[in-house]
């Protein structure tokens, strides 16, 4: 199959699910651009978009020609509470770059919010949608496409960020960072997907936290339960590009090697197709990822699945399917690894004689 740009004239994000077309997310920014050197760990904020443009102009570029179909505005932790004065110039510059890179292919542009830091200390509804609504007020003079709100541990919160962004009037995606164990208070998976879809979200799965497997049972959760009270909004998951089976309720930031000891942990483009085909047969038709899920991870959701999409991305020209480019090589026990058979069974190793498969969660 040969790579192709794209679907044509662009469709709106409830038009291509609706026809049950596989629209695949983006991947990591904030993780990517810390080890880049654009970004700050500790409070996870985007002014990169301002002093850096180039650099998530870049990142953008590549899950583009990667296979993405939408370019999430970099404004994580961008609202007024993380980032005082400079959230409204980081909100702009980011709808900006999204655009603009959106503009090179078939993309749409989504403006996204996270979770506030204020939430855990004080549950002020009316304080933190002033939060969410500022930065509304900017995804609606830039015209996004539509909206995510992503990234929340508590259900209560992401309702009110639901009935915020569907003030706008356009579709709205809302992912939860919460494995099987279901949120913070204890809310289940599958009465936090019940509670999401009667606040209006039209799209509804996971984000962050944890790795695909675990998202994936966390995503099976949340089907049943709207299954159950008889509601079909669309479902989304966008993991992490981590193995974390040995997570707590907390997630992947509980363990001792985050965030700067996770590289062993780090997904094949193998597992990833796995991800994709398994997300895909459980109904998920919104598929990406989030933190340390490079660009390669998502050119593997977007080969698994081009049968089903009709073409293969720009990043595909260079990359032959299950390494089917080392038939050519010059030695031949490289070549007799060019077999979907051969990557589907290899079990990795991880060169670290000294360490466990495993940690256990500091909390």
């Amino acid at each position: 199959m040969a790579p192709a740009g794209g679907h044509g004239a662009k469709r709106g994000i409830l038009e291509r699910l609706d026809r049950g077309e596989v629209v695949i997310g983006d991947g990591s920014f904030l993780l990517t651009l810390e080890k880049r050197g654009y970004v700050k760990a500790g409070l996870w904020t985007p002014e990169a978009v301002v002093e850096h443009p180039d650099a998530v102009r870049q990142l953008h570029m590549e899950f583009l020609r990667a296979g993405s179909d939408v370019m999430q505005t970099f404004t994580f932790s961008a609202s007024e509470d993380n980032m005082e004065s400079k959230w409204e110039e980081v909100n702009a510059a980011a709808c900006d770059l999204a655009r603009e890179v959106a503009g090179k292919g078939d993309a749409l542009v989504a403006g996204g919010v996270c979770q506030s830091s204020m939430y855990k200390y004080h549950k002020d509804e009316a304080r933190i949608k002033k939060l969410f609504r500022l930065q509304l007020e900017v995804f609606a003079r830039k015209n996004v496409d539509f909206l995510i709100a992503e990234y929340f541990e508590h259900v209560e919160e992401a309702v009110w960020a639901t009935e915020v962004l569907k003030e706008l009037g356009k579709p709205v995606a809302v992912t939860m960072c919460i494995g099987p164990e279901g949120d913070r208070h204890g809310v289940t998976p599958g009465a936090c997907a019940v509670e999401l879809a009667k606040a209006g979200a039209d799209i509804v799965g996971v984000n962050c936290r944890f790795g695909p497997g675990t998202s994936l049972q966390t995503l099976r959760l949340m089907k049943q339960g709207l299954g159950a009270a008889g509601l079909s909004p669309h479902l989304m998951a966008q993991p992490l590009g981590f193995h974390t089976p040995d997570c707590g309720k907390g997630g992947f930031v509980d363990l001792p090697e985050y965030p700067f000891g996770l590289e062993p942990r780090v997904a094949t483009r193998w597992d990833i197709q796995k991800y994709a085909r398994e997300a895909y047969n459980l109904g998920v038709r919104y598929i990406g990822g989030c933190c340390g899920f490079e660009p390669y991870h998502i050119r593997a959701i977007a080969e698994e699945l081009a049968l089903e999409r009709g073409f293969l991305p720009p990043a595909s020209e260079k990359h032959g399917s299950w390494g089917s480019a080392l038939s050519v090589h010059t030695k031949p026990w490289i070549r007799a690894r060019a077999s979907r058979e051969y990557w589907e069974n290899l079990l990795p190793a991880s060169g670290r004689p000294f360490c466990p498969s495993l940690s256990k969660p500091d909390i």
